[in-house]
């Protein structure tokens, strides 16, 4: 894999990230706990994996300008305003939500996850949406 793949990836693996927050909210509202806690353990590594990739890219490739003007540009420095500042909060919340669950304080990790899984998923999905108007308008 060269550098120039990395974004294509990153995609790859927000996107996978995003359907296994949807696959785990399904698992633990079947209660089936140990399902879910094996697809959520996958979400974060996933994302972890995602982080990674990004950070190695933009440390070698520095930032990636935006090409589009008029109204396509407003709408992607939106997306991108509102992703950039939900993902910096999002990794702390969702460690602490993980600790929550790992130390079997379920009822803490339940009133947080509540409001980790939807911001997750919004920085999942948006960080796809990013992609795509980057490289692909």
């Amino acid at each position: 894999m060269e550098l120039r793949d990395l974004p294509a990836l990153n995609a790859l693996l927000n996107t996978t990230s995003a359907l296994l927050l949807l696959r785990g909210y399904a698992l633990i509202r079947q209660r089936r706990t140990e399902a879910h806690r094996k697809t959520m353990l996958a979400a974060c590594a996933t994302s972890v994996l995602f982080l990674a990739s990004y950070l190695v890219y933009h440390y070698n490739v520095g930032s990636v300008k935006f090409t589009g003007t008029g109204a396509v540009r407003t709408v992607y420095l939106a997306i991108l305003l509102t992703h950039t500042v939900l993902a910096a909060v999002v990794a702390p919340m969702a460690a602490v939500t993980l600790y929550r669950a790992w130390t079997g304080k379920v009822d803490q990790h339940r009133r947080l996850a509540k409001v980790t899984l939807p911001i997750w998923l919004y920085v999942s999905v948006t960080g796809v949406v990013v992609y795509l108007m980057l490289y692909h308008l």
